[in-house]
């Protein structure tokens, strides 16, 4: 093997649920493995769960200021959110989000989560009262996360489907990097006319309740740059999970009639499901701040480290049979589906809620469920996932 291979995509291909077997290799004999991608220049992939960890978690060497690093033009947009800056703007922003993020907050909002589920439940049982199969996709994982995002930040429902689709194609590479800056711009303009709509008239979510704390503090570029941060990450990422996480319920019906029928084991199925699928592929790119070495290879200043966490999730160190799910398995609240260190994700909490309701919901209103086609896949895309999920019943 030479210093540096032309592999820039292993980190996002898929064989169904499991990572491609080169990805495991790259993971056991190249910890730090240098790629070069169009333009010459290297990328380095970190696949081990320790070395990830150890990256993610370390923003004194390594930098998330993404627009900084490359240089964006002046007629360029940012990708905008937290997960692309740095300390203290980091640090100053967070602040703004996180006590809307704690249980106690998060709990007004589960009422509505379990009405939203069951209005959709109704929705699919009178689909498919029709005759065919009802693909779950359409009408379950992709509506409920967001209606609830959409709730949470007082974006109009009515406004909704055309920015769930320019949220789905910045996560879309095969149709080219034009077409995901296009969409990421898309997304701001949108976000940036509702933050001054709001800013005239505040309603009751949460873009709302911090312009009238915090809005001369916030000016509409950065508040609209959150808030997409938010929607995007709390929309695309939770339909992956409800979706594959029901399919592989599907596929193990032993597993689904526990969730079904035994109280509290839902949970315990989802932080497995979060590890296995690991839906988020790569985290943020990371940049060194200065020249550095990692696993004896040289890193000059600005040079981009790419982590995978889906290679990360399946690490043996973690324990035996990581390929398999075993839900209960002491490691579980080791897994990085979020990623971790100071760029966690912030909605997680939101996101295990989502799936702790969803999946007994589903199983319990259709208890013979069952897959009626071709499951396709998604290819080469950060946030993995299915295209559609023809059930019947």
């Amino acid at each position: 093997m030479s210093d540096t291979e032309e592999f820039p995509l292993v980190q996002f291909m898929r064989d169904g649920f499991d990572p491609v077997g080169e990805l495991a290799r790259i993971r056991a004999e190249h910890p730090v493995f240098p790629m070069e991608i169009p333009g010459g220049q290297t990328v380095y992939l970190v696949t081990r769960w320790a070395d990830v960890r150890a990256v993610l978690g370390d923003h004194e060497r390594f930098s998330n200021d993404f627009a900084g690093v490359i240089g964006l033009g002046s007629n360029q947009e940012d990708p905008g959110g937290l997960g692309f800056r740095d300390p203290p703007e980091h640090t100053r922003l967070r602040k703004y989000l996180t006590p809307e993020f704690t249980m106690r907050r998060l709990r007004r909002l589960e009422p509505r989560i379990e009405a939203m589920v069951e209005e959709h439940l109704d929705r699919i049982e009178a689909k498919g009262a029709e005759g065919g199969p009802v693909d779950l996709v359409e009408e379950f994982a992709l509506p409920i996360p967001s209606l609830v995002v959409c709730e949470l930040l007082g974006v109009p429902y009515g406004e909704r489907a055309d920015f769930v689709k320019i949220s789905k194609d910045r996560f879309d590479f095969t149709a080219g990097p034009e077409a995901s800056l296009q969409a990421i711009n898309d997304a701001m303009a949108y976000m940036t006319d509702l933050v001054a709509r709001e800013r005239l008239n505040p309603g009751e979510g949460l873009l709302g309740q911090l312009l009238r704390e915090h809005g001369d503090e916030l000016d509409d570029r950065t508040l609209a740059s959150m808030a997409d941060g938010l929607l995007t990450g709390g929309h695309d990422t939770s339909t992956s999970m409800l979706a594959l996480g029901t399919l592989w319920l599907l596929r193990n019906p032993e597993q689904a009639a526990k969730v079904r029928e035994v109280d509290g084991y839902v949970n315990d199925v989802v932080e497995e499901l979060l590890r296995y699928m690991t839906v988020v592929q790569v985290a943020f790119p990371r940049f060194a701040r200065d020249d550095l070495e990692l696993h004896g290879h040289q890193i000059k200043k600005g040079e981009m480290v790419l982590c995978s966490l889906t290679a990360a999730n399946r690490d043996p160190s973690l324990g035996e049979d990581m390929d398999e799910i075993r839900p209960g398995r002491q490691s579980a609240g080791s897994h990085m589906a979020f990623g971790h260190g100071i760029h966690r994700c912030i909605g997680a909490p939101l996101a295990q809620m989502e799936m702790r309701i969803a999946f007994p919901a589903l199983l319990r209103r259709f208890p013979g469920l069952h897959v009626a086609g071709e499951v396709p896949f998604r290819e080469l895309a950060i946030v993995y996932g299915v295209k559609e999920l023809p059930v019947a019943w």
